[in-house]
């Protein structure tokens, strides 16, 4: 089983002032918890958007009472690490390639409890589709509805996965693999979540879209942490 400590997260009343906003009032006992980012092969950049993690790290702890380090922790799927995080995040403009048995790990890790959220930066569609395909060649990336807790379970998203950057202009869809009826895999396609956590100067996203990426990053990890098994 995965290591870390399951929060309370889910059914206790968050602390808002108005729509969009809220804390989570349960605390993660124990140790600190942190975000571990997948450190991949293929050529693709797992280490784009050097500041965003952090960045969701301080506002994890500015908008729940949930403890979290101060930096993510880069892990592969080779790496004893891998089962302390409870919330692994991938990202990236180019190709993603897993072993075989890296897959296996990555499936144990899923069906334990963890939870991947790949973030594609624009240009990891196709190799992220294909290596989830070998994972799971009977389950079907889907669109998240708009109702699931993820786009509730702190900050309000009813209109789903706020869009950051455009690049080819289509709509951002938040898309899920479902695992035994939860949601494992959380795909963030056409937003650019990674680019909204950055630094301010990076990308001079104004500061209400910047906002909504953080808040939904929040989200992700609480709904990680909460649906941990």
């Amino acid at each position: 089983m995965i290591t870390f400590v399951r929060a309370a997260v889910f059914g206790l009343v968050a602390m808002a002032s108005g729509p969009g906003s809220g804390a989570i009032s349960g605390r993660a006992p124990g140790s600190e918890m942190t975000i571990g980012r997948l450190h991949y092969e293929g050529g693709g950049d797992w280490y784009a958007n050097p500041s965003s993690l952090p960045n969701l790290l301080q506002a994890i702890r500015s908008g729940t009472r949930l403890r979290v380090a101060e930096r993510e922790k880069v892990v592969t799927l080779d790496d004893d690490d891998l089962w302390t995080v409870p919330y692994l995040y991938m990202t990236g403009h180019g190709n993603v390639r897993l072993s075989d048995a890296q897959l296996r790990t990555l499936g144990r890790y899923l069906e334990q409890g963890g939870f991947l959220h790949a973030d594609d930066n624009y240009g990891m569609d196709a190799s992220l589709r294909r290596e989830l395909g070998r994972l799971y060649p009977n389950l079907e990336l889907v669109e998240v509805p708009l109702e699931h807790p993820i786009y509730h379970v702190v900050y309000q998203f009813p209109e789903g996965l706020p869009k950051v950057h455009e690049h080819d202009g289509k709509p951002a869809q938040g898309l899920g693999l479902f695992i035994d009826g939860r949601l494992a895999v959380f795909y963030s396609y056409q937003s650019d979540l990674g680019d909204g956590w950055e630094d301010p100067d990076v990308h001079r996203d104004p500061p209400e879209v910047r906002d909504a990426a953080l808040r939904m990053g929040v989200n992700l990890f609480a709904y990680a942490v909460a649906s941990a098994e």
